[in-house]
């Protein structure tokens, strides 16, 4: 078990936790629901942590609170603009969301109180995942405009981070590049006080906890890059800051929810990425064949380009 998240959990759970063999390696969520027992959900299903007795261990109203206090180091109130989207990235890139009764004020979210539900999204780091996407995102020295569709929770963050740390340390393929990347929910970089947790390459800058559209703009003004790495796109803004730094030429890498490229043309403020080939490539991770599976690979005419099924991890 990473000792970030041990470190996490209320004393009570922590114990639980040391009795048990937890598979590290497959854990995606740890989810703690007051009156219920603990959930852990693993790349191949669900599992209830249990006590010494055999029995699911109940989570109890202080082991909510302590582990509150522990994710934001007894300063839950300093928090607040990360109470209003519903989760706190820690150390580590562990990311925890919650859920409660929520405050509003003129009709807007302002904060929660009676925080009861709460899930800790674990963070992987599988270095090397993104090497055999390498030759269908580059091409003579440059790489291609490249989105990841994939449903939540399958790998598209990991993926997306190997990518970036491959371009930016440079490859057989290709010279290192300067790549700039918008870590909008501290997932990717997983910064702690401005340092990166995570590996992301000698060329990278950056902008931690800044919302999509504007950082792109404002490392182009700032930093140079060759490339801009963005996860989760969503909005008008996006993609119009992504045509903005397409038409300035710098190459895109991003990821958005979806289960298909059809799935991306349902949407009107997406449907524009597809019919305008914004993006030279587009890499679908297939949830249905386990988490971390690239089924297809397609050009900006949706024409398969071959590959086996990968496993990528999430």
């Amino acid at each position: 078990m990473d000792i970030g998240i041990r470190g996490l959990l209320s004393p009570g759970i922590r114990y639980i936790f040391s009795r048990q063999n937890i598979d590290e390696q497959n854990l995606l969520e740890v989810r703690l629901r007051i009156n219920e027992p603990i959930l852990l959900l693993y790349s191949h299903g669900e599992y209830v942590l249990p006590d010494d007795a055999g029995a699911g261990y109940i989570v109890k109203q202080e082991d909510i609170r302590t582990t509150l206090d522990l994710i934001s180091g007894y300063s839950l109130y300093a928090y607040e603009n990360e109470i209003r989207q519903g989760f706190i990235t820690v150390k580590g890139g562990h990311r925890v969301g919650f859920a409660g009764q929520v405050i509003l004020e003129d009709g807007r979210i302002k904060s929660m109180k009676h925080i009861s539900f709460l899930n800790i999204r674990v963070s992987h780091e599988v270095k090397g995942c993104g090497i055999k996407c390498l030759p269908y995102i580059i091409d003579k020295q440059r790489v291609l405009n490249t989105l990841i569709v994939s449903p939540p929770g399958c790998g598209k963050t990991t993926l997306l981070r190997d990518l970036v740390r491959l371009l930016s340390d440079g490859s057989s393929m290709m010279t290192g590049v300067n790549v700039g990347v918008v870590d909008e929910r501290s997932e990717l970089a997983a910064c702690y006080q401005g340092v990166p947790q995570r590996s992301l390459g000698m060329r990278t800058d950056v902008l931690d906890g800044c919302p999509k559209a504007s950082g792109m703009l404002m490392l182009l003004r700032s930093m140079n890059p060759k490339v801009i790495a963005v996860d989760e796109i969503g909005d008008r803004q996006d993609v119009e800051a992504i045509n903005y730094v397409i038409n300035c030429g710098c190459s895109i890498l991003a990821t958005i929810h979806g289960t298909n490229i059809d799935d991306i043309r349902t949407r009107p403020v997406l449907r524009s990425l597809v019919e305008l080939k914004m993006f030279d490539r587009y890499i679908v991770i297939d949830g249905d064949e386990g988490v971390g599976t690239i089924g297809n690979i397609f050009d900006e005419r949706g024409n398969e380009l071959y590959m086996p099924l990968l496993s990528v991890a999430n």
